[in-house]
């Protein structure tokens, strides 16, 4: 027997029971994730064990490098794009003067579309070139594992997406600043200059010395020339005599096969970032997103965070994959029930709610300055990009400046931090946000600051305050 003894505005009340349940916040604690606990790395080999491994690939590059084209015509002769499909395309591209005959739809078409190499079975994630939509391209970059960087070869095409104005560098820069270590760069269009090798050591050339700059290593990087709208050499190697006279490496599903699948933390605690929220059947509703770690299964009971709101999963889908599981790395589809639908929003966090994801209003970080033209001083105010997350983030304090290689302090409390330079800051935010430490959680600790359209800074939170 239980005795509890409440005091509350001088008035005392006692009440005697058998057992006791505490409510909080409308939940009743202590909450479980699940009522039976389950070896996760077991199970991941059983369900996994004997099927291709999942690589999450984003395709990136400028607004006119044929990006679409390039993974359309891809997918059409792995059989994912049916012909009658790509004939509606041409017939519609003709009618507007395109080049290209899988210029128009195709890129919403594309999207979170599957195929499979010899090894690994690809999610693919398409990223808009344009560089209005940058905010677009660095949410799907966040959710990726590797890239496809794709460069338009024809006579002023690279130039265009390479040089000042053009997203090429931009794109490249994100990508690596995002954690994309491993990059394969499709030099594509090369048949308009007639399948030049002098033009395709050119591209190479150029971006060689560029990707060092930002931090890629050559053994990192794999260069494919290609065309999208003949098709040469993206599923089948070269037929093209021009082109077989001096190329002889992967094609670009080859390439694509050759990437590395990161290891997945599925022994971590469930962090699952809602990058889309629509009705489900009935008064569920449904979430789409990354499972960045962990395990979760159908009847777990999550928290969406930060409004601390428990949530049950009725439903677990994706493309080809077992329903009812998944796992870090997986892009998936919940149906969940026991929510309000109010309180769901794209960039919203589902976790295991013994260890739910900290929230904050301000946070310590390390930075890499771009090439700005306006000095970052205290007070400065950035879009702060976070996976799906899109916020305002102010300058709260200029801890350090640090050397841009060894990461030595080289002067405390700067007065403004210029191009190129790495700093230690404090940022604070208008409202609380879900962030981790990148040491504890390298898939949640990274981070884009943003100005009129322009990447300022990539960080890496270092500090929750």
């Amino acid at each position: 027997m239980f005795v509890i003894r409440i005091l509350f505005a001088g008035y005392a009340r006692e009440w005697r029971c058998s057992h006791i349940v505490f409510k909080i916040q409308d939940h009743y604690l202590p909450l479980r994730l699940r009522d039976k606990e389950i070896d996760i790395n077991k199970k991941y080999e059983e369900l996994r064990g004997s099927v291709k491994s999942i690589l999450n690939l984003v395709v990136v590059g400028h607004v006119d490098a044929g990006k679409s084209t390039l993974m359309g015509h891809l997918l059409y002769l792995k059989g994912i794009v049916a012909q009658r499909t790509m004939h509606k395309y041409e017939q519609e591209s003709k009618k507007l003067g395109k080049q290209s005959f899988m210029s128009r739809g195709v890129t919403v078409d594309v999207a979170h579309r599957t195929f499979e190499t010899s090894s690994k079975t690809i999610s693919l994630l398409d990223a808009p070139g344009h560089r209005d939509f940058i905010p677009s391209m660095i949410t799907g970059a966040a959710r990726a594992d590797v890239a496809i960087l794709v460069v338009d070869a024809s006579t002023g095409g690279f130039e265009a997406g390479f040089e000042t104005g053009g997203q090429t560098r931009e794109h490249a820069i994100l990508t690596r600043s995002l954690g994309l270590s491993e990059l394969a760069v499709a030099v594509n269009k090369l048949d308009s200059v007639d399948w030049s090798q002098e033009r395709f050591k050119e591209i190479v050339t150029s971006l060689k010395h560029f990707l060092k700059t930002v931090g890629y290593r050559d053994s990192d990087v794999t260069y494919i020339p290609c065309s999208g709208l003949t098709g040469e050499n993206l599923v089948e190697p070269p037929r093209d005599t021009a082109l077989k006279n001096w190329y002889s490496g992967p094609t670009l599903l080859e390439a694509i096969d050759n990437l590395p699948v990161p290891e997945r933390a599925i022994n971590r605690p469930i962090r699952f970032c809602i990058s889309d929220v629509y009705k489900g059947q009935g008064s569920s509703m449904c979430v789409g997103g990354r499972l960045e770690t962990g395990y979760i299964q159908n009847g777990d009971r999550l928290m969406l965070m930060p409004q601390g709101d428990i949530a049950t999963v009725k439903g677990i889908q994706a493309e080809n994959l077992e329903p009812g599981y998944s796992f870090a790395g997986d892009h998936v589809t919940l149906n969940i029930s026991g929510i309000d639908p109010t309180v769901l929003h794209v960039g919203d966090f589902l976790c295991d709610p013994q260890e739910p994801i900290p929230q904050t209003t301000r946070i310590q970080a390390r930075i890499v300055v771009f090439n700005i033209t306006v000095p970052i001083i205290k007070g400065s105010q950035f879009d702060f990009h976070y996976q799906s997350v899109n916020g305002m983030a102010r300058v709260k304090k200029l801890v350090s400046q640090l050397h841009k290689s060894t990461g030595q302090i080289i002067k405390n409390r700067p007065r403004a931090l210029v191009k190129n330079s790495s700093a230690v800051i404090e940022l604070e935010f208008e409202r609380p946000l879900c962030l981790e430490v990148y040491k504890n959680y390298k898939e949640l600790g990274r981070f884009m600051l943003r100005n009129n359209g322009v990447t300022v800074a990539a960080g890496m939170v270092t500090q929750i305050n």
